[in-house]
């Protein structure tokens, strides 16, 4: 065993760790784990747990099924304990195939195949993401509900409740974990929160994204609430979104910036950003409900335009100090797997300095009306998951940032998913309708 496995097989041993959870996500985003005693680490750290790839959504067919769990170690980190049980370790993985190589259905292994673009052009990528949620209440069997006694809105420092309970224990752990937690608050909506992560490596910030959200779901359950990340969980108040900020850098200076303005580098990476926007969008905004989210009236961006001046716009300029000038993706919502959604955004920005691609003029400060935004040439972004779905199978780099086979089933299993919501008779549609006709 080599010297960094040994010493992470003591720091469990030291932490009283006797369970392992080996975490990994499905293409949709859906957390997986297989758990593994503490003894069986060293295997693990080896590559040896074999798991079957055909259990897990777009990974492999059944004759394909033998595919591996690869933990990185750098994601070992120790969950605080709950109650009198003993601690319980979880490390996020990649999947490979029985030669080691990349599994070709991993999420992770995608992201880190674009960050190795980055490099090759010379750039670090960190990303900073806000992700917002909302805090229901559950009914008394149990069932979640989307009703919620909090009536506090944006910052408000409202009278303690069970959301307020769940957002300060949630970032409590998460700061025991070893999180960067930036900063939380609550959010425009009632039962709606925020929670911040500093600045770090994509990869890192993929893996942290992913496991916050297992965390306060676990959380939220442990004080009889539902917290859940689905885009537009009620009809006319705001959504939830997943704001990305993304950091590009050479040699450790700020690439984005030339003194308080973006650089051409900067400004050819927004354009990129906002060239390959349609494309992305399913990926960035993946369930029939996302769409609920991007509609005019509430702050969720919907057409494809920049600022430096304004809190709107699909990418927003973020003006600071030379070394944190930086661009703000606002668009993504939280149901997004992040390894593919950060793929497939930073390498539309990679594309667009790739193609040294022209930026457009900045947007107003508002878009009341679609006749202005067709009159200033702003594009709108995809209104459903179908006309997403489209977009993405039109835009081959988006694709190529997936791969062919992940690019196929992703495709495959959102057009199943838009078919099955097509075909279903809503609610609405018996309100609307069955007294007229």
């Amino acid at each position: 065993m080599d010297t960094d496995r040994r010493d992470l097989v003591d720091r469990a041993r030291e932490a009283g760790v006797q369970l392992v959870r080996l975490q990994f996500t499905d293409i949709l985003g859906v957390v997986k784990n297989v758990v593994i005693p503490a003894h069986a680490l060293a295997d693990a750290l080896a590559g040896h747990v074999l798991f079957d790839g055909s259990a897990v959504l777009g990974f492999v067919r059944s004759e394909e099924a033998d595919v591996y769990l690869l933990p990185d170690p750098d994601t070992f980190r120790v969950d605080p304990p709950a109650g009198a049980d003993p601690p319980v370790a979880r490390m996020v993985c990649d999947i490979v195939n029985p030669d080691a190589s990349p599994f070709p259905g991993c999420p992770r292994s995608a992201l880190k195949r674009v960050l190795a673009e980055a490099r090759a052009m010379g750039f670090c990528i960190d990303v900073a993401p806000e992700i917002e949620f909302f805090v229901f209440e559950r009914d008394r069997a149990g069932r979640a509900t989307v009703r919620t006694e909090d009536q506090a809105g944006y910052f408000d420092l409202a009278p303690g409740d069970v959301g307020e309970d769940v957002r300060r224990a949630a970032v409590l752990e998460l700061l025991a974990m070893g999180f960067p937690v930036a900063a939380s608050h609550h959010e425009v909506a009632p039962g709606q929160h925020e929670i911040d992560l500093a600045p770090v490596d994509a990869l890192q910030a993929a893996d942290l994204l992913v496991t916050l959200r297992v965390v306060v779901r676990e959380v939220a359950r442990r004080h009889h609430a539902h917290a859940t990340f689905l885009p537009k969980p009620v009809t006319g108040i705001n959504g939830s979104g997943l704001h990305l900020h993304q950091h590009v850098w050479v040699n450790g200076q700020n690439a984005l910036a030339d003194g308080t303005e973006l650089s051409a580098i900067g400004r050819q990476y927004l354009a990129g950003l906002l060239q390959h926007a349609p494309g992305y969008t399913a990926v960035t905004n993946p369930l029939v409900n996302s769409y609920k989210r991007l509609v005019p009236g509430y702050e969720a961006p919907i057409y494809v335009g920049w600022s430096d001046a304004s809190r709107s716009p699909l990418v927003r300029v973020v003006s600071a100090p030379p070394d944190r000038v930086h661009l703000e993706l606002r668009s993504p919502d939280p149901a997004a797997n992040p390894y593919l959604a950060w793929a497939v955004t930073i390498r539309a920005g990679l594309d667009g300095v790739a193609r040294r691609l022209g930026l457009p003029k900045a947007q107003p400060r508002h878009v009341p009306a679609a006749a202005d935004a067709e009159r200033l040439g702003l594009g709108r972004l995809p209104d459903s998951l179908a006309s997403a779905l489209d977009a993405f199978r039109r835009d081959s780099l988006m694709r190529d940032a997936l791969g062919e086979h992940m690019a196929e089933r992703f495709l495959e299993a959102k057009r199943i998913e838009w078919s099955v919501y097509a075909a279903e008779v809503h609610a609405w549609e018996i309100d609307q309708y069955l007294n007229v006709y």
